[in-house]
């Protein structure tokens, strides 16, 4: 299992190897050397306790970007495996083929049965290229478009899993009409009768994230990000250059305290000190608990006060009141 394997320290996260390195050494000692060693051990302790609270307890919005992308974070079939059952994948748009990196099918979430629909990394690079680095081809969301379709027709609710830099911005997506298949998912999606919960649950690129992002309840996990433009291409337009990506991240406000505030997220998912990547079974138990609740309070809801909801929702997104 991926989530037994030894951490890799981010680089902001390396003064906290150091002294776990050095604990590691002193619990190591034995007898004497070891009771000799027993205020060193408690004294450094102490400092790394600190050392953690100041670290994880500041953490900037490009610290966020380097843990949400750490190839240890659980991908959406981790999320099914720790936390659904009853999981049937479903693949192919019934057009062109099927698309690995987004994915779908039914599953039970708690008490309810569902249609889940998410985006797919790989591990290694056999498996990212499988995956496309979790980037989808028009018919990636055209077979989201089918099994939301089959969701509204079932009566069943939709909850969508987002972890995608973007949409594949390739030839191939171009001559099969990328644009067009994420804007037609928008447009079907504001009418769709059924409850739909979007989980932010790592990156959030663009609209590759919005393809299957219209949702009654949009849900982030505390270190996700959410954004039109990654911080890198950003950095690259406004500064021409890529290293300015801890400045464009901040000037996004793409994390999810900032888009708490901005009504553009219902409610942030906690996440392990250090992140998901620290404990996957906690992140997933957390995410599976707010996502049934979530789910429970739209079960109550007529269809069309589904509709009206979520057709408000986001008319209110980018309101200007004048003075």
């Amino acid at each position: 299992m991926a989530e037994a394997k030894a951490i890799a320290p981010l680089e902001f996260e390396k003064p906290l190897v150091e002294f776990e390195k050095r604990l590691d050494e002193l619990r190591g000692l034995t007898g004497k050397q070891k009771i000799e060693a027993g205020t060193e051990i408690t004294s450094l302790e102490k400092k790394l306790e600190e050392a953690r609270r100041d670290i994880y307890g500041k953490l900037s919005p490009w610290q966020r970007v380097q843990i949400v992308r750490h190839p240890q974070r659980p991908y959406l079939l981790d999320y099914l495996r720790l936390g659904a059952t009853e999981v049937v994948e479903l693949g192919g748009d019934r057009a062109f083929g099927d698309d690995h990196a987004l994915i779908g099918g039914f599953a039970m979430i708690g008490p309810q049965k569902v249609v889940f629909l998410g985006h797919q990394k790989g591990r290694d690079t056999k498996e990212n290229l499988m995956r496309n680095f979790g980037c989808a081809h028009p018919e990636g969301y055209r077979k989201a478009l089918r099994l939301m379709r089959l969701a509204d027709r079932f009566g069943l609710p939709i909850v969508s899993f987002i972890d995608t830099p973007g949409a594949f911005p390739g030839v191939p997506s171009e001559e099969r009409h990328i644009a067009e298949a994420i804007a037609v998912n928008l447009r079907e999606m504001f009418n769709l009768r059924v409850p739909i919960i979007a989980v932010v649950i790592g990156e959030g690129g663009s609209g590759g994230a919005l393809g299957i992002g219209v949702a009654d309840r949009v849900l982030m996990l505390e270190n996700a990000y959410y954004s039109v433009i990654s911080p890198e291409g950003c950095a690259s337009i406004l500064w021409k250059d890529r290293a300015f990506a801890p400045q464009a991240a901040e000037a996004l406000r793409i994390s999810a305290g900032d888009l708490l505030d901005l009504k553009l997220v219902d409610e942030i998912v906690p996440e392990p000190e250090g992140g998901a990547h620290r404990d996957w079974e906690t992140t997933v138990k957390a995410c599976v608990e707010k996502v049934s609740r979530h789910l429970a309070e739209l079960s109550h809801l007529s269809p069309e006060k589904l509709i009206a909801g979520r057709q408000d929702r986001y008319r209110k997104i980018g309101s200007v009141q004048e003075h």
